[in-house]
């Protein structure tokens, strides 16, 4: 009972949660670590949100690569190292994620997407 409860402790006490696959790992972080993950220089940042999501407000710097296009998987195609990536709560992101992980980038994905970045207080800006 101990050890469930510690490993129970252990589990529930972080806000990361990071998903190895075969290639690269995906890890789900909160809008500060998320911020100091995007300010290093080595670290690609992608909006996957439609075009029309991404003009009306994302974070300053993001490139915009809609996950839902039919053309994702050829868009993405050659991304390789460090990629953040979030969308509007976090669902389309993991998508994204997801698969930018399977060709070998190590992904950070934000946990509520632009909507807990905004909640949270931090900047964005307009097309």
């Amino acid at each position: 009972m101990i050890t469930l409860f510690a490993a129970m402790a252990v589990c529930c006490g972080s806000n990361k949660n990071t998903e190895q696959t075969s290639q690269g790992s995906v890890t789900t972080i909160g809008v500060e670590e998320f911020a100091k993950v995007i300010g290093k220089k080595n670290v690609r940042l992608i909006d996957v949100r439609t075009q029309k999501e991404y003009a009306e407000t994302h974070i300053d710097g993001a490139e915009n690569i809609d996950v839902k296009d039919a053309n994702f998987a050829q868009n993405i195609k050659g991304i390789k190292g460090n990629v953040a990536v979030y969308c509007r709560s976090g669902k389309r992101s993991m998508m994204a994620a997801e698969q930018l992980s399977a060709q070998g980038c190590t992904v950070y994905n934000l946990d509520g997407g632009i909507m807990a970045w905004q909640k949270a207080g931090r900047q964005t800006t307009k097309e």
